[in-house]
């Protein structure tokens, strides 16, 4: 019965979770009704909510209207805008489609957009409506399935779209969002139309699946960007691939051949569109373009020397006894012995070098996690650690860049041999002895020294414990009735080890010499003293020299001309579970949001680079990443920019066209206004400090800080006149119109000194965030030195900016407070090292005071109103005056008094500094998100509360 009890309430749980009713009465019911099978019971409870959604659900469930920030109950008679689109009524579904379109309007009507996409709306919602009633009509064979309530199936403004698990398809959903993440891939996608000839193809079984899969891709793009809901399903398109792998619903995909063969499918596809499109010329093929790259095969076979060009796609990557990307990069580069490869005479030694000639707009990383053990007769999953950066620069695997990387490979090879001899020495100190038990040299010396310094005894500490007691007596006994009561009492007072915890004051506390001379110990202290100087001394020395080398390893392909070639990092793939089983999801980079998405079959959620590392780089629970997609950083048009309103537009061109084979004119128009009314809704958006739209556009920061008219539209025209927008004929249409615009706007309508004059503007905001950022970044890293002349520069930039209107640059009361804290940890270094004595610290401080802070204390005191400054100003100075007091060396005294005057008497001119430090060159992309990411880590007292 308790079993029994157990099943049932295990049942209850599980259709709990899975339909989210709460009346158990009504789970009960379910179950007697379907005899405890769970997929009917779930069938019942889905049809019987369907129509009559649960009163005590509606108050859990908001939405928003779209012109306004109210908020109505959904379940209230003041929602007259909700329509439940679960049943089959053709009047609710007119009624929703009219329904929408009056907000459309509306919204049209307040942004100016023309009613040209009014149309393509309509389209869109019959679509996403059609899918929807699909999913609702289909068999109640899975345990899964929709919500009854309509609202918790709504898209939330402009969210993601997510992929419905239509039975163990979490690999497709985490493949396919990844790739409709690349607007590229997207506008390729949604562009595709069938060959006109397909009725003369042949019917093999190629074509007969990838072109209807090509359909079915479309449309689930077109819903995953003009859904209504929340999630849609990918069914019919799933059942196709399904059913090239020859697999039953149950079996777990295996995600690299799923995505090979997805790849392979598109090339076929567009390969017969371009050779259809491109009679007689050489037809070339978009997905090969976007995907695949060239490698160069050095090497070396019995002795004979060989060059082969080979194409590659995804590129493998062994996991297992790497730390990090450029480890396994470099081990896969390099195969077996190459030494031959650079010398004049051939060997008999085999070995090849790869050298990418051309590398892919998008580079895909297969990372091998999994290996068969031979013993258990099984695959088993890798859980090392591997980590991979957000930007990666390919520069060192180039072809062009051989010599030089060749150079640099044996000078990192001979710097490791060094480091191991450097780590072999050091460990030697840090583990000293002949025994098992090792410990570090210099403390060895340290309890030599403290028992040399001990007091000597007399006596042995067995000889100083009174004996009289018996052996192994644990208790005093009793003297006979005839001893004396001296005696009684001597025996009463015995200590007992072993059943007492005191122990006897004339007891020694610690070992110590039992005989030892003034002079020997004298001598002896001396002795280890300087020993252990001369250890500690030698330990740091190979510490630095460890540290050093490991520095120069890091940046060894660090400078400029060997990160030309940028990647960076668009989507992480990530299984959790082991070789046989698991869960599959994604991380995939927003650019327009600046932050990173997780998408989990229907659920898109808003996560972190840190959530991102947990997940992805291994060691943590079961989870790590299979698979890295990076994008070339040096191709803005496949992520960011205004490429995403042409997205936006041609695809709904091309659901418009699919429908009512009729073409919209004014296309260009169209993009224009689309466009400024969407970089016009982020100006007027109240965003944190973090995410700073200014940054990420131009149009934006002239908005805030109203820029004329003019200057405003002959920006967002030469933007959209870029021919790297060119790249298909709609496109070109709309940059063809831009150009026209800007060709009609008259020379005496725009102050072009003007027009530069705010760019320039812009620029310098650009620059002073860039201070701004590596000086933050330096003072977090508590690298103050290096950290204060970027906060400095970002200061006087910032102030320059924000005298010509609030919003022309960042809040002024956070640069001001970094610049200060600087100059006060910078201050408090100096005065540590001061108080050392040591002629080479005591430089080091006053260097640190004449050079840095009383450089700059005339900035803090130019501007009387900042009472901060003007604290922290006398702060510095009272803490070196307070040395005046005390007694010190000569030496000391006299240095002190030389310094003194110059930190009281400082002029409040300011002093002219060095040229500006050098800034890197980050693309938006980069700036927005490290940005971010440092204001997100500072402290939330010292945090803007204005983005602006």
């Amino acid at each position: 019965v308790t079993i029994e009890k157990c099943h049932q309430q295990t049942l209850l749980n599980q259709l709990r979770e899975v339909t989210g009713t709460t009346d158990v009465q009504l789970l009960q019911q379910a179950l007697q009704v379907s005899n405890g099978d769970l997929a009917e019971a779930v069938a019942f409870l889905t049809e019987k909510n369907a129509k009559v959604p649960q009163q005590d659900e509606a108050t859990y469930y908001q939405t928003a209207q779209i012109t306004n920030d109210r908020y109505i109950s959904v379940g209230s008679q003041a929602d007259t805008n909700v329509i439940d689109l679960t049943g089959d009524d053709k009047d609710d579904l007119q009624r929703a489609i009219a329904l929408s379109l009056e907000e459309s309007n509306r919204a049209f009507r307040e942004t100016g957009i023309t009613d040209e996409e009014q149309a393509i709306s309509r389209w869109v919602l019959e679509a996403s409506i059609a899918e929807n009633k699909a999913s609702l009509k289909r068999t109640h064979t899975e345990v899964w399935s929709d919500s009854p309530n309509p609202h918790d199936r709504k898209r939330q403004d402009n969210c993601p779209v997510g992929l419905k698990n239509v039975g163990n398809t979490c690999w497709f959903s985490a493949v396919i969002q990844s790739l409709f993440n690349l607007l590229e891939f997207q506008r390729l996608v949604l562009h595709y139309s069938p060959p006109a000839r397909m009725q003369d193809l042949p019917r093999n079984q190629k074509e007969h699946r990838n072109l209807p899969f090509m359909q079915e891709l479309r449309h689930l793009f077109s819903l995953l960007v003009g859904s209504k809901r929340k999630y849609v399903d990918p069914s019919s398109a799933v059942e196709i691939l399904k059913d090239a792998f020859k697999s039953s619903e149950s079996q777990q995909q295996d995600v690299s051949e799923f995505t090979h063969k997805l790849l392979d499918w598109l090339e076929d596809a567009f390969q017969i569109k371009a050779e259809e499109d491109r009679e007689g010329e050489k037809p070339k093929n978009p997905m090969v373009d976007l995907f695949y790259g060239r490698f160069l095969a050095v090497g070396v076979l019995e002795g004979k020397k060989f060059e082969n060009t080979e194409m590659f796609g995804q590129y493998p990557l062994q996991v297992n006894g790497f730390k990090d990307l450029h480890e396994c990069l470099e081990a896969a580069m390099i195969e077996g012995e190459i030494e031959s490869l650079h010398s004049a005479e051939n060997s008999a030694k085999s070995g090849q070098e790869h050298w990418f000639t051309e590398l892919p707009p998008v580079l895909t990383f297969e990372l091998s996690r999994f290996e068969f053990n031979q013993t258990l007769g099984r695959p088993e999953k890798i859980h090392n650690k591997l980590e991979f950066p957000s930007m990666l620069y390919m520069d060192r695997y180039m072809d062009r860049n051989r010599d030089i990387t060749r150079i640099k490979r044996e000078e990192i090879r001979r710097l490791k041999e060094h480091l191991t001899v450097l780590q072999q020495r050091l460990e030697r100190y840090l583990s000293y002895g002949s025994g098992p038990k090792r410990f570090p040299l210099a403390d060895v010396l340290q309890y030599a020294m403290e028992f040399a310094s001990s007091k000597p005894v007399c006596t042995s500490p067995v000889e100083d414990i009174n004996t009289t007691a018996p052996p192994g007596g644990t208790t005093a006994q009793l003297p006979p009735p005839h001893r004396g009561a001296a005696q009684q009492q001597q025996r009463v007072s015995i200590h007992k080890p072993f059943t007492q915890s005191r122990v006897p004051p004339d007891l020694p506390m610690h070992p110590a010499p039992r005989h030892i001379t003034e002079e020997e110990l004298r001598v002896l202290e001396g002795c280890l003293h300087r020993w252990r100087s001369e250890v500690e001394n030698d330990t740091r020395d190979l510490q630095a020299s460890i540290s050093r080398i490991h520095r120069t390893i890091e940046l060894m392909y660090s400078d400029k001309s060997m990160m030309q070639v940028p990647y960076r990092l668009h989507a992480v793939l990530v299984h959790e579970g082991q070789a046989n089983a698991g869960h599959y999801w994604a991380y995939i980079f927003d650019p327009h949001q600046q932050r990173w998405m997780k998408y989990n079959d229907i659920s898109v959620t808003k996560s972190s680079w840190e959530e991102l590392v947990r997940d992805s780089f291994g060691g943590y629970r079961n989870a790590s990443a299979y698979c890295l997609m990076y994008i070339d950083d040096k191709k803005p048009f496949l992520i960011e920019g205004n490429l995403i309103c042409i997205c936006k537009v041609t695809h709904l061109l091309v659901s418009y066209e699919l429908s009512t084979q009729v073409a919209i004119p004014n296309v260009g128009t169209f993009a224009l206004k689309v466009e400024y009314t969407r970089l016009l809704r982020l100006a007027q958006e109240d965003t944190p400090p973090e995410r700073d739209y200014r940054l990420q556009h131009i149009i934006v920061y002239f908005i805030h800080n109203q820029a004329p008219k003019k200057i405003v539209e002959r920006t967002l025209l030469t933007q959209f006149a870029d021919r790297n927008l060119g790249f298909d004929e709609r496109c070109k249409s709309i940059m063809k119109v831009a150009r026209a615009k800007l060709e009609l706007i008259m020379p005496d309508e725009v102050n072009m000194e003007e027009y530069e004059m705010w760019h320039q503007d812009y620029r310098k905001f650009r620059d002073a965030t860039v201070f701004l950022l590596i000086g933050l970044e330096l003072f977090l890293k508590k690298s103050y030195v290096e950290a204060l002349m970027y906060l400095i520069y970002a200061y006087q930039y910032n102030k320059e900016l924000l005298a010509k209107g609030p919003y022309r640059g960042h809040d002024e009361e956070l640069i001001a407070h970094y610049r200060r804290e600087c100059l006060l940890k910078l201050n408090e270094h100096a005065a540590v090292l001061f108080e050392t004595g040591e002629e080479i610290e005591v430089n080091t401080g006053l260097s640190i005071m004449n050079e840095l802070v009383v450089a700059c204390i005339p900035l803090l005191l130019v501007d009387e109103m900042e009472e901060k400054d003007m604290v922290a100003v006398e702060d510095m100075r009272n803490r070196w005056c307070s040395y005046l007091g005390q007694e010190m060396e000569p030496n000391l005294q006299e240095k002190l008094t030389d310094f003194l005057p110059k930190l009281l008497d400082c002029s409040t001119e300011i002093k002219s500094f060095h040229d500006p430090p050098k800034l890197p060159s980050y693309s938006t992309l980069e700036l927005c998100e490290r940005y971010g990411q440092v204001v997100t880590s500072l402290t939330p007292s010292r945090t803007p509360a204005d983005g602006r």
